[in-house]
């Protein structure tokens, strides 16, 4: 059986994501969620970095526009947060593309929007 990328990581992550969702519920911004979020990984001591910029390198040139990935924990980890009624095909899409251009190989997208939280793990 092969072995869960970031495990331990992963599980952190997506019990910080049920505590906000538990106490906030469905139905605000991203935004809210991810102010929630940076609370609870500051109170836990979990490494992060919000509104990670990265670069997209076409044929060795950088492109003018940007991606920002929501969040970047512990340096390996993407955390993509939503706030909608369901998880769409462009959002793992998403995922994938700030994985090729971070380098990473995992990336969680996170859905507050529903009434139970709702997340993937998106693998590259």
């Amino acid at each position: 059986m092969d072995k869960l990328l970031f495990k331990e990581e992963s599980y952190s992550i997506i019990g910080k994501c049920m505590e906000v969702h538990n106490n906030l519920g469905a139905g605000f911004l991203e935004i809210v969620y991810k102010d929630a979020l940076e609370y609870e990984f500051k109170r836990a001591g979990i490494e992060y970095e919000r509104e990670k910029m990265y670069e997209v390198n076409y044929k060795g040139a950088i492109l003018p526009h940007k991606f920002y990935a929501d969040f970047v924990v512990n340096k390996q980890i993407i955390l993509e947060v939503k706030g909608v009624s369901a998880i769409a095909d462009e959002f793992v899409a998403q995922c994938l593309n700030y994985l090729k251009v971070s380098g990473n190989s995992l990336a969680l997208l996170v859905n507050f929007g529903e009434l139970r939280l709702n997340y993937k793990r998106i693998v590259l």
